[in-house]
């Protein structure tokens, strides 16, 4: 293949192209793998050559870039690894230029950043513990042809930098979408392919394990969504080999010399000596939350106490104590689980806390439902509003608009901290999509209403975006929302000891059992099946029997939890809210949209003052028109459908007359519409003179006896609406009194000049 170092690279080259074209730079080198039958190519050498590791991921004509760099020296005085993820989404991969003031990128969308804790989740388990580096990927969006997902060629991009770079890292890991077409499974689905999916699930995993899934889907039944996950799993190997031939072939040694920060053996040894027995004791207890917390708080100043003289002159860490005694914690309560099958509060590993519900809580609002599982209370609020509310996308993403909305609001009450309020973290935006995604497949897809939820969170113990789930439910039905199904959530854990291979599935799982277990896995869904999967493994080696039992075992949960909410609210109130406001839809051909908005939209806004409503109108000639007064929206779809309303042949209308001639008089029928009545049609008997019958605002019913398709022009008839005939009958009459009378436009002008000349003398003896 001849090519010149100057060509320019075509929006159309397949992988196998680039690999060619790549070969022209020294260093450059291209891997091409497959997800199913899709080429995917992976690129290093050329771009961001001073990063630790760097690489291009291209699918079609969408390209990523992929750089992961690390710090030399360990972040002082922290007791998390530090990793950040960042998604550049920049516009001009599209060929767009940002909407904002600036015309520059600003902070990320919620899009961007839910990608990247999509990218983050299968990575940060594969660092080695206590490793306390800054670690630093960055994924640039550097082309999108709209049509191949970011989302999987992100996962593979970040794992294959990671790979290559000297950052210390267990993986790589591969990412895989999969779609549900027509009982059909579809491996990474172009957008297009996605609007007529009934799932969408992204999956990452390890050769032997899936850590990450994320998921909606249409109510699709358990075995359906395992199919998925394991198809996925196998379909991401190629990819996890090809990452690890070129780390093979080109990666860079790994550091090895960094400092991993766990907690000294001899401080381990003394805070077990002082601490185990009385953690136990704690544990077996099986207190409430904040009950554990004190009695933990106890032990650990009994500790601190014991140890005082060591910890002041520095032999023993003050954070080593602290993660000596979170160790103790954790192996306490996994075997209490384990061997007694009794979990922290008391509970056997399918018992769900006590449920408590309430609807209408809240006045003013336009709907409400409080939801209380245990120490986890949620209250949302659902708020309708107009079409042209709807909540505009500037991003890469498929999608222009979101016309369901839901914002999780996680406040630092809500576990008993205080510390200041600085906007949605990256998780609250990571719980609120996930709400939202379960709720989505059974918003009525022509409800005309823009819906916002928000889900405060009041107290927390775990399971708090399942619990917005189940409030958001709540508050639609009370809202008097026509949802398709109720839907309700439950967060399911694992754990398993890794010598033994024992398990217990845990139901409705608390904070403490999130951290300290071995997989985080939430179901949301109706009765049919599952609309909202999240799920993240912490160990390796996936059992699928084991997944299999926690869809069953949240499944059957979900159904106790369904019934507890109707129990409160069996199906949705049987009208809206009288505080929301009522919207009406009119469909009107697009050519017509013009005639309701007017020059300069003079025409809309004289609509929306005149009936005290708001007209939203989209491309496709769908008219919604919202307002308080139900009565005055009414007159104001009236009025639309008046504008935009084709006059038919043989229908009976009543207009005013707007003009008057010596040969008939012009009605307007609609605002835009208007008839002639010739003078031989205006009464059953002979008029003389118009303006016996009609004159100029004066209200005249008559029948549309003709169109003329090549001018438009409407050809009315009242003498057919007096002596009962069709409007074919009414023709032969009109054709022959214009025949009679000369015929055409310009014989009616001189008949009509003589019957006025005779009539105005005629008219003018009775007067005198």
């Amino acid at each position: 293949m001849s090519t010149s170092n100057n060509e320019v690279q075509t929006m159309h080259d397949t992988p196998e192209d680039l690999v060619e074209k790549l070969r022209l730079f020294d260093g450059g080198k291209t891997y091409v793998t497959h997800v199913g039958d899709r080429p995917v190519a992976i690129e290093t050498g050329v771009l961001a050559q001073q990063a630790g590791g760097a690489v291009t991921v291209r699918s079609g004509d969408t390209v990523i870039l992929a750089t992961a760099t690390m710090s030399r020296e360990p972040r002082p005085g922290i007791s998390f690894f530090p990793l950040t993820v960042d998604f550049e989404e920049k516009l001009y991969a599209a060929g767009r230029i940002p909407g904002s003031f600036f015309r520059r990128e600003g902070r990320p969308s919620e899009q961007a950043i839910l990608l990247c804790r999509l990218v983050d989740r299968p990575l940060r388990p594969l660092f080695p513990k206590g490793f306390r580096n800054d670690v630093q990927v960055i994924l640039t969006a550097l082309s999108s042809d709209g049509e191949h997902l970011l989302d999987p060629l992100a996962i593979i991009a970040a794992s294959a930098a990671l790979a290559i770079s000297d950052i210390p890292w267990n993986g790589p890991v591969g990412g895989v979408s999969v779609g549900y077409v027509d009982g059909e499974y579809i491996l990474n689905p172009t957008a297009s392919e996605m609007e007529h999916s009934t799932l969408d699930l992204h999956v990452a995993g390890t050769e032997e394990n899936i850590l990450m899934v994320e998921s909606g889907a249409h109510e699709l039944p358990e075995d359906i969504v395992l199919e998925a996950l394991r198809l996925a799993h196998e379909a991401m190997q190629p990819v996890i080999q090809t990452i690890r031939q070129m780390q093979a072939d080109l990666g860079k040694p790994k550091v090895t010399d960094y400092k991993v920060f766990l907690p000294k053996e001899e401080t381990v040894a003394l805070v077990k000596q002082l601490a185990e027995e009385k953690i136990k004791a704690l544990v077996a207890e099986g207190r409430d939350k904040m009950g554990f917390k004190e009695g933990l708080r106890q032990i650990q100043d009994e500790v601190d106490a014991a140890l005082a003289d060591k910890l002041e002159s520095g032999e023993v860490s003050a954070l080593d104590v602290a993660e000596a005694m979170a160790g103790l914690v954790k192996e306490a309560i996994r075997q209490r689980i384990l061997q007694e099958g009794l979990r922290p509060d008391g509970r056997d590993p399918e018992t769900i806390r006590p449920i408590r519900v309430q609807v209408g809580r809240i006045p003013r609002v336009h709907g409400s439902g409080l939801f209380m599982r245990g120490e986890t209370h949620v209250l949302t609020i659902a708020t309708l509003g107009t079409p042209g509310e709807a909540q505009r996308l500037d991003t890469l993403q498929p999608e222009e608009e979101k016309r369901y909305i839901h914002h999780y609001n996680f406040p630092p009450y809500s576990t008993g901290e205080a510390y200041p309020l600085r906007g949605p973290k990256r998780r609250e935006i990571g719980h609120g999509a996930l709400a939202e995604r379960a709720l989505l497949p059974v918003i009525p897809e022509d409800f005309p209403y823009t819906l916002r939820l928000v889900s405060e969170v009041l107290s927390s113990n775990g399971s708090t975006s399942m619990a917005s789930v189940c409030g958001s439910t709540l508050a639609l039905m009370d809202a008097g929302v026509p949802i398709d199904a109720p839907v309700a959530g439950i967060a399911m854990g694992l754990i398993q000891d890794a010598e033994t291979g024992a398990y217990k599935v845990l139901s409705d799982i608390q904070g403490m059992e999130d951290a300290l277990g071995d997989m985080d896995f939430k179901v949301a869904g109706t009765q049919h099946g599952i609309t909202a999967l999240q799920m993240d493994m912490k160990i390796k080696g996936l059992d699928f029997n084991i997944l299999r039992e926690a869809l069953e075992q949240a499944r059957q949960g979900r159904l106790y939890i369904l019934d507890k909410m109707l129990a409160v609210i069996p199906e949705p109130r049987a009208e809206l809210s009288p505080l929301a406001p009522r919207i009406l839809t009119v469909h009107i051909d697009p050519a017509k949209i013009g005639q309701i908005i007017g020059p300069g939209g003079k025409t809309v806004r004289a609509l929306q003052e005149k009936y005290k409503v708001k007209v939203d109108i989209e491309e496709d000639g769908t008219v919604f028109i919202a307002g308080s007064d139900g009565a005055l929206a009414e007159q104001a779809r009236e009025e639309i459908e008046s504008m935009t309303e084709e006059v038919e042949v043989g229908k009976i209308y009543t207009g005013v007359v707007v003009r008057t001639e010596p040969y008939g008089v012009f009605v307007k029928l609609t605002p835009n519409v208007d008839g002639m009545v010739h003078i031989s049609q205006l009464a059953d008997y002979r008029v003389e003179n118009v303006e016996e019958v009609a004159r100029v605002g004066d209200e005249l019913t008559a029948m549309v006896i003709d169109v003329d398709p090549a001018s438009g022009k409407v050809r009315l008839s009242r003498q057919a609406v007096l002596e009962g005939w069709t409007a074919e009958e009414a023709r032969e009459k009109d054709r022959g009194g214009r025949r009679g009378g000369g015929g055409g436009r310009r014989g009616d002008r001189r008949g009509g000049d003589r019957r006025g000349g005779r009539g105005g003398r005629r008219d003018s003896r009775p007067r005198r």
